[in-house]
């Protein structure tokens, strides 16, 4: 009876302790993966917690021994300066990065701002030399437009970054600027640096303010060494003069607000630093003085002295003329004669020749243009046209004798 009592006994345990080495067997497959959740569940904790202290950072500061502090603040402005560099001026160019180029907007239809503030303050002379001597200056020259300052220097000597940025195009002109440098900037400036003998960045690379970027030289259409440097704002060049003191090597102000010239309330996309600042206008097909006058509300003699030409030269397409660029708007001719009497145009009524029953002519002076002539008389420039037989574009000398009524 006792043995075969422990026979059951010693049979039950052998199944209980086959089914223990099974159990034990499942849960050794199946630990690796039981560890590996509650771990992986364990970090996404922790990361949505760490995430939402730094955002609560943000609104409230964390008190640090005793004195406010901000850490997450300052790592998210750290992050913003990056991305600037990345993508500078990024809203503004609208996402335009075009690296061949130096004038990404002359051929497309994009919104120019009515004015733009820039930041000047972390500006850094591009040449290292102690004595700055400029050579060429912004504006005309030999009938063409000289777009930007040329500084004298040696084959060789170091060229800096003007502001922080990132290199846009990195090219070579024959005919032109030789190997040069665009940079674009988070303040909303492009810096052209021509006539390099050496490259020391590449393409889409992102540049500090003061940083080496090539060497001096004197290639592609140069008379001598030297750095040909250019300001511009989208796509259009502006006198670094007016920004830069180069003598003392620092900018004007800190912050420049540059404003779109407007002629009949309409933006000119022509910016300049301050409404006394001259602005630059391409001639066109047809165009004249006495057109390119009555457009931007100046004489033809205004226009003559700042161009160094005469009111007898034959424009070209495409040449640059220089205007005083106070923002203006120029009225239409009135379509007729009759017009009220108001206290602002009483003296100019006033002025107006007394109505005769013969024709009226009068002996061109100097500054007369067919719109003066028009408001002067009471008539258009059509009518003018029809009555001396002439067309709306010619030139106008002085002593020319023209009949008005």
């Amino acid at each position: 009876m006792k043995r075969s009592i422990l026979f059951i006994l010693w049979g039950l345990a052998l199944v209980f302790n086959s089914q223990a080495q099974v159990f034990k067997q499942t849960q050794v497959f199946k630990k690796p993966a039981h560890k590996r959740t509650p771990t992986v569940l364990v970090d996404a904790t922790r990361l949505e917690q760490h995430a939402s202290e730094l955002m609560a950072n943000y609104v409230t500061p964390v008190k640090m021994s005793g004195e406010l502090a901000i850490p997450a603040l300052d790592e998210y402005h750290v992050l913003l300066a990056k991305e600037s560099l990345m993508f500078p001026a990024d809203d503004l160019y609208q996402s335009n990065w075009d690296t061949v180029s130096v004038d990404p907007f002359r051929s497309k239809s994009i919104t120019f701002p009515d004015s733009y503030a820039i930041d000047c303050r972390t500006f850094t002379m591009p040449i290292d030399n102690e004595e700055i001597k400029i050579t060429s200056k912004y504006g005309p020259r030999r009938r063409q437009m000289h777009q930007g300052t040329d500084l004298k220097l040696q084959v060789g000597d170091t060229i800096r970054a003007a502001f922080d940025g990132k290199v846009r195009i990195k090219s070579y002109e024959r005919r032109g600027f030789g190997n040069y440098l665009v940079l674009r900037h988070p303040n909303g400036l492009e810096t052209i640096y021509g006539h390099l003998s050496k490259f020391l960045v590449k393409e889409n690379q992102v540049v500090r303010a003061g940083e080496v970027i090539g060497l001096g030289g004197n290639t592609g259409r140069s008379t001598g060494s030297h750095l040909h440097f250019e300001t511009r704002f989208l796509g259009k060049s502006i006198n670094p003069e007016e920004l830069i003191d180069f003598a003392n090597g620092v900018p004007y102000k800190d912050e420049y607000v540059f404003r779109n010239v407007k002629v009949n309330g309409k933006n000119t996309n022509t910016y300049v630093t301050s409404e006394n600042a001259l602005a630059i206008h391409r001639v066109k097909k047809g165009e004249t003085l006495s057109v390119i006058a009555r457009k931007y509300g100046t004489s033809i003699d205004d226009l003559c002295k700042l161009n160094g030409i005469t009111r007898t030269s034959t424009l070209q397409i495409g040449q640059a003329i220089r205007f005083r660029s106070k923002p203006v708007t120029v009225e239409a001719p009135p379509a007729s004669p009759m017009k009220q009497t108001t206290p602002e145009n009483k003296q100019a009524v006033a002025e107006k020749p007394t109505p005769t029953d013969g024709p009226i002519y009068h002996r061109i002076e100097s500054g007369d243009t067919l719109y003066s002539l028009s408001k002067k008389y009471g008539t258009t420039i059509e009518k003018i046209c029809e009555l001396n037989d002439i067309q709306n574009n010619i030139v106008l000398k002085i002593g020319q004798k023209l009949r008005c009524s």
